[in-house]
């Protein structure tokens, strides 16, 4: 399932097709919520999500997941902060898709997966 979206997009990192689970945690109002979202692709700047549930744009999150697989040189856990800057209605019906930008680049995405 390991893709590298092309570049010539005008992207600025290089995107990965990955499906792997992806864990969001972030605060609505003084209450602490996590859901599970399934990635479509990631990159060191960010990651694009499938999810059952929305999370309003500009909410502060943090995540986590797994990546591993032939795909990988070795199984890496991904861990980063970021804020959700879109949210739309997904293909299937009450599914939501939703783009997370990283606050800092998750660097170890480059060093686990191969260069072409």
């Amino acid at each position: 399932m390991f893709q590298s979206l092309s570049d010539c997009r005008g992207r600025r990192y290089r995107r990965f097709e990955l499906e792997f689970p992806v864990r969001l945690k972030f605060q609505v109002g003084s209450t602490s919520a996590e859901i599970e979202t399934i990635s479509q692709n990631v990159s060191i700047g960010g990651l694009l999500v499938r999810s059952a549930l929305p999370v309003p744009a500009h909410t502060p999150v943090m995540f986590s997941l797994n990546v591993h697989g032939r795909e990988t040189l070795r199984p890496v856990h991904l861990v980063g902060e970021g804020q959700i800057v879109r949210v739309e209605t997904g293909e299937a019906e009450g599914t939501f898709v939703i783009a997370v930008k990283c606050s800092a680049p998750v660097t170890q995405l480059e060093e686990y997966l191969p260069t072409q």
